[in-house]
């Protein structure tokens, strides 16, 4: 199910971590749902246990997964809505800042508003 680029410059637990994201916010990782163990999945993705450990860490800090002790990771109740709302928030800062360069560029507002209708509509065309 994970998956490990060595060829990424992206750092081996932030690989982990952007996977197991990814896995929540598409409903397949679910709440409740258990997450391997660090010595398994580093078994599986044939890395250091501390790699895998720093991911976990990163993703309870965040809200994602919750440490039960003796008992292990598992995804959090909350843990797809706090993902969502962090990334609507990240987006709608994104968009703001490429409205900035956008303006800068010489585009007007009409145009600015076509090209985000354009996108939007494309992307309605991909659910």
């Amino acid at each position: 199910m994970y998956q490990i680029d060595n060829q990424s410059r992206q750092a081996v637990y932030e690989q982990i971590v952007q996977q197991v994201e990814r896995y929540v916010l598409l409903g397949v990782l679910r709440g409740g749902d258990k997450m391997p163990s660090v010595r398994g999945l580093s078994i599986e993705l044939n890395v250091n246990p501390n790699t895998v450990q720093r991911a976990y860490t990163e993703l309870e800090r965040s809200g994602i997964i919750i440490t039960a002790p003796g008992r292990g990771a598992f995804v959090s109740d909350r843990g797809g809505a706090q993902l969502t709302e962090r990334r609507r928030e990240m987006s709608v800062t994104e968009l703001k800042a490429l409205v900035a360069e956008l303006k800068l560029t010489g585009l007007g507002k009409e145009e600015i508003l076509q090209i985000v209708e354009a996108a939007y509509q494309e992307g309605q065309s991909h659910d």
